[in-house]
């Protein structure tokens, strides 16, 4: 099957695979940075992103030479911060020339087996497998095997082509991301679809088996967008908070103002569900752990992701 399985996928992804920036290069900053952004983001969010942070970061020198403010206002919007805090911390470290083996990149700063595996072999040609989500589930279903992690990297490791390892890992994600997805795959356009075990059941829904999705939390906030002279009011996040540290926010609690509603927006975060109240009001100065940011000079600092909604929600209303 071994052999078989290879040629399918690789000529399935040859003709198939879709063009995305990261796969026109084989710099290893480069596809590093790819790799940690496309964690639990997906390609379409990532590909704005990724484009924009490597033209202010082209080289690993530029990131590990940026302050902190100036990574995160990159990052914004991208979420798992800690991701982007663990990206510099480990471009600090590198100080030079990239890192060309497993065990070095693994031992960057928020660097995994999977991420280590990845960039080793896209963009050095050595031999690990690059386990991800989606490749797991591709591999449970060929087998029809509810299988331990340690079992399905083994797998991998068996089934890839050592002569063009990135190229097979590539491959193997992109037929877990297009093709063998979590729910109805589409087994008529899948390449190994002859060799799948569970399809040959008819069971490949079952696989891998999907833990209960925990309950969901609506809860209602208000915040308020405070102009002055062409300034907003803002605060930000300290250094060690547990979320979003260090990013700009609009204040949601102002005594003695009520304001004016201006309108609403929705926003999820893991298993909670916000609603937020837009409210406008005037004050004359700024309140303590407050200050003014002229609005032409947002993009400077990290803003969070629901005060960029609130602040788009205010401009459309006072265009309208």
């Amino acid at each position: 099957m071994k052999p078989t399985f290879r040629k399918k996928l690789l000529a399935w992804y040859a003709a198939n695979g879709r063009d995305l920036p990261w796969r026109r290069t084989s710099d290893p900053y480069a596809i590093w940075v790819s790799e940690v952004m496309l964690q639990q983001t997906r390609v379409a969010a990532v590909i704005p992103y990724y484009e924009r942070f490597l033209a202010k970061f082209p080289t690993v020198e530029a990131l590990a030479s940026a302050t902190e403010q100036e990574l995160l206002a990159a990052w914004a919007g991208l979420g798992y911060y800690s991701r982007a805090r663990n990206l510099h911390a480990a471009a600090k470290q590198i100080a030079g020339a990239f890192p060309r083996t497993y065990d070095e990149i693994r031992a960057l700063p928020g660097v995994g087996d999977y991420t280590a595996a990845a960039v080793a072999s896209i963009a050095f040609g050595l031999p690990h497998a690059a386990v991800d989500g989606n490749v797991a589930r591709v591999l449970a279903r060929v087998t029809a095997e509810a299988a331990a992690k340690k079992r399905l990297q083994a797998l991998a490791g068996e089934l890839m082509d050592r002569r063009r390892p990135g190229e097979f890992n590539q491959a193997l994600m992109e037929l877990g991301a297009t093709i063998c997805v979590p729910r109805s795959p589409q087994c008529l356009l899948c390449p190994v679809a002859e060799l799948c075990e569970a399809r040959a059941l008819g069971r490949q829904n079952e696989f891998p088996a999907v833990a209960a999705r925990g309950t969901r939390m609506r809860v209602d906030r208000t915040v308020f967008v405070v102009e002055k002279n062409g300034r907003l009011l803002l605060w930000q996040r300290a250094a060690d908070d547990r979320r979003l540290a260090g990013f700009w926010e609009l204040p949601e609690r102002l005594d003695g103002l009520a304001g004016q509603p201006v309108g609403r927006f929705r926003h999820s975060i893991v298993n909670h569900d916000y609603t937020f109240e837009v409210r406008t009001a005037t004050l004359g100065r700024a309140p303590r752990g407050h200050r003014w940011w002229p609005e032409q000079r947002l993009s400077e600092i990290p803003l969070s992701t629901t005060a960029k909604k609130a602040i788009a929600c205010w401009r459309t209303a006072t265009v309208s």
